[in-house]
């Protein structure tokens, strides 16, 4: 009877966990296929974002070469002007707000956030966010101004984040890189020749990263890559365009396979 009580009891607890298995699985999947919904959103509203700044830039270049004359065009301009700064301020405030929502990566399993824990630790070129799976270099040590040419010591610091990337621990990740920007404006003709301004920049300091992750290891199904010029700093710019350091830099978010 003993024995009959014993195998009814396992038997129920092997349901619970197959029962609890594949509810977990199942809700897993729903949470990427959210979240990879979500990620198209914010694309979407970057790509309104990008256009609604560049027409917001020839709306105020339209009313510099009017030269400050009271008509009723430069009264529309003015307009213009204001109507584009307030749908900007809206775009950005829900692209934020929806990046809040998506996680922006997440908590890592426990091996690994202890590794990439060590590995940032007591370095001037990197840190390691461990609440929310992101690696953030400081584009001074990775970059020379203006330049999207990795350091030497930069590509040594990729080498050894993809030594990580490459483990057991992390094979169910991949990487998201994010160029960022200050606001401080592209103006040497020879640098402006090759990156039009901050969004081409932090474009092509990505690329480069991926460039350099792509040849240590990593699959290229594994990364991908992203842009923000200046439009998200993490603290404010100084007034005038004098722009702050903490706000360029490259972020690699650590994700979900897929997402």
């Amino acid at each position: 009877m003993r024995l009959a009580t014993v195998s009814v009891i396992s038997l129920i607890c092997a349901a619970m966990i197959f029962v609890n298995g594949c509810v977990n699985a199942q809700q897993y999947k729903d949470l990427k296929l959210q979240n990879a919904a979500q990620e198209r959103r914010i694309r979407e509203l970057e790509s309104q974002l990008q256009a609604a700044n560049l027409e917001l830039e020839q709306a105020k270049r339209q009313i510099d070469a009017l030269g400050g004359k009271g008509n009723i065009e430069m009264q529309a301009l003015l307009q213009k002007v204001a109507a584009l700064e307030d749908d900007i301020a809206k775009k950005k405030a829900l692209i934020e707000a929806m990046q809040k929502q998506l996680g922006s990566g997440g908590q890592l399993p426990p091996e690994l956030s202890s590794m990439l824990e060590d590995w940032a630790k007591g370095s001037d070129l990197v840190s390691f966010d461990a609440a929310r799976g992101i690696v953030k270099f400081k584009s001074d040590l990775l970059f020379d101004k203006g330049s999207d040419e990795v350091s030497p010591g930069g590509v040594e610091a990729i080498k050894s984040l993809c030594k990580i990337l490459n483990t057991e621990q992390a094979k169910d990740f991949d990487m998201i890189i994010a160029g960022h920007t200050d606001d401080l404006p592209i103006l040497k003709p020879d640098t402006k020749a090759k990156h039009a301004n901050n969004w081409f920049l932090s474009a092509h300091r990505s690329i480069s990263v991926l460039d350099v992750v792509t040849g240590n290891g990593i699959v290229p199904e594994r990364v991908s890559v992203r842009a923000f010029g200046e439009f998200r700093p993490v603290v404010p710019n100084e007034l005038n365009k004098k722009g702050n350091p903490q706000n360029r830099r490259v972020e690699i978010y650590i994700v979900p396979k897929g997402m």
